[in-house]
């Protein structure tokens, strides 16, 4: 897994929403499939809504972005 993306994963535990809000946003445009079951965790278990909806966009876009390199 890149630095960066170690990065922004132990930001995720931030305490401040807006910093795990942004960490999950910058995951989502890394796009490293590895941060997946931590987007997912983080969906699930956070409070607050912005970074449940942060969590899950870039959930998507991992996601999507797997599927378009699969060709699917």
């Amino acid at each position: 897994m890149p630095d960066l993306v170690q990065y922004h994963i132990a930001r995720l535990k931030d305490k401040n929403p807006r910093v795990r809000a942004a960490s999950a946003r910058e995951l989502g445009l890394l796009g490293d499939a590895a941060a997946l079951s931590i987007l997912e965790e983080l969906f699930q278990t956070d409070r607050d809504p912005e970074v449940k909806r942060a969590a899950q966009e870039a959930g998507r876009a991992i996601f999507k972005r797997i599927r378009l390199q699969q060709g699917k």
